[in-house]
């Protein structure tokens, strides 16, 4: 079986390439392409005869406009690649009879209350970013194809730049950090994305009656306070130099940083469905993100 990644320099999509691999002959594009072939998502028709010349078996969909404040001032391109795109994948998907993988976001969501989405909530995003991954995920199930729509939160990876990273060389150079504590979810590493993505798809691939939209992110819920508190307390506790004090880890309300685009509140997800329907158990946040501080802080 072929296999078509989108997105694969991406942090999901770095993972994709190795969790994927063992499943089939692994096509991996990113937006510049390879010779005959493009992964630009803002040209949907090369986009397409990618798809079709290809002919994959499976289409795992790791690309995305992912700059939640920029997309604020640049809608329709965040658009092109949110929604349109995956459309233009789904539709070629349909054709071919493929499985299609694609990634969408707990912002779909309005943030409200405080019990976990199901993934049979109403929608209500908030943003120019979570409205163009709902038009997506809309187009997907428009289009009829056999799809898995994996939507996360709060994700990371040891690669590249993240809270992790900040926070940790925030707290090397200052005396008091004031850290959001009102919004509330669960960090979700690339490296778990991407193993539950490759089981996921395997076993939809030969029972397809398992296509469908899951919510799929790591195990309890914190906010980006107390998440903040962990990674300096892991650092600390290893020897690593941290000049903030515990007790000057404020707490702040969303209210104080100020940002183009509205974030949820509530983004805790509800993961009953994926865990049952695929016979997993999704381990708790902390253990994904002592995994990575211990990567970033052995190198």
């Amino acid at each position: 079986m072929k296999i078509l990644l989108l997105g694969k320099n991406g942090q999901v999509g770095w993972e994709l390439q190795r969790s994927l691999a063992p499943l089939g002959e692994l096509i991996a594009l990113d937006h510049d392409g390879a010779p005959g072939l493009s992964g630009d998502f803002a040209d949907p028709e090369s986009l397409a005869a990618t798809v079709r010349a290809v002919a994959p078996g499976l289409i795992v969909n790791a690309a995305a406009h992912t700059a939640v404040d920029k997309a604020e001032s640049e809608p329709d391109f965040a658009r092109a690649l949110n929604a349109l795109a995956p459309g233009v994948l789904a539709r070629e998907a349909a054709a071919l009879g493929a499985l299609l993988v694609h990634y969408s976001t707990d912002y779909v969501f309005d943030g409200s209350g405080t019990a976990p989405w199901a993934e049979d909530a109403a929608t209500g995003p908030l943003s120019v970013y979570g409205r163009t991954k709902c038009e997506g995920e809309a187009l997907i199930r428009q289009s009829g194809c056999r799809h898995l729509i994996f939507r996360t939160s709060w994700v990371y990876a040891a690669r590249g730049g993240n809270f992790a990273r900040t926070m940790l060389k925030l707290a090397a150079e200052r005396d008091a950090l004031s850290i959001i504590d009102d919004q509330h979810g669960a960090p979700t590493g690339a490296e778990l994305l991407a193993d539950v993505s490759a089981h996921a798809a395997r076993m939809t691939l030969t029972q397809p009656a398992l296509a469908g939209t899951y919510h799929l992110a790591a195990g309890g819920t914190t906010t980006w306070h107390a998440y903040a508190r962990h990674v300096i307390a892991f650092a600390r506790a290893r020897g690593i130099p941290i000049q903030v004090a515990a007790d000057a880890i404020r707490p702040v309300p969303t209210s104080a940083f100020p940002t183009p685009a509205r974030r949820p509140a509530n983004s805790r997800l509800d993961t009953t469905k994926l865990q049952a329907a695929f016979g997993l158990t999704l381990p708790p946040w902390e253990q994904g993100v002592e995994r990575m501080l211990t990567e970033i802080l052995t190198n």
